[in-house]
């Protein structure tokens, strides 16, 4: 399945994402070794999420994603972001090869999260400090009575 943004190319042929160490667990698929764990007896834990194959589209490649049934909304809104913020940097520098745009893409996404935690870092800092200057004119007026 394709998002509205991204249709494969023809000259392109889809790519299966696969599991390593290094991607998060809510993408990795169930493998056989969680299903024979399971016929061993063990503490009862709660069961897992039920997984869903999902076809993604970024910058025109197919990806193949596990995710948990519930988060396949936040999985097809995240892509749909990215293309979009892909269509917009290739319309400033059309020349990129798909690579380079990704690893561009990338960059700024990475910027875009810093300056938001930045912001709410600083956000948080000056709530202290409000906080503690209202605490103070409520001392001094409580004095002043």
């Amino acid at each position: 399945m394709t998002d509205n943004n991204s249709t494969p190319t023809t000259n392109e042929k889809p790519q299966q994402a696969k599991d390593t160490p290094n991607q998060a667990n809510d993408t990795k698929k169930p493998t056989l070794e969680s299903s024979a764990a399971q016929d061993t007896p063990t503490k009862k834990t709660d069961p897992e999420p039920q997984m869903k194959k999902v076809d993604i589209v970024i910058a025109g490649i197919t990806y193949q994603i596990y995710c948990p049934v519930h988060e396949e909304a936040e999985l097809r809104s995240a892509v749909y972001y990215i293309n979009n913020f892909l269509l917009d940097i290739k319309k400033n520098a059309p020349s990129l090869s798909q690579e380079n745009l990704l690893v561009l893409c990338c960059l700024n996404l990475y910027e875009k999260i810093h300056s938001n935690a930045k912001a709410a870092e600083d956000a948080e800092q000056a709530s202290k400090q409000a906080k503690m200057l209202l605490s103070k004119i409520m001392k001094d007026a409580q004095s002043v009575l």
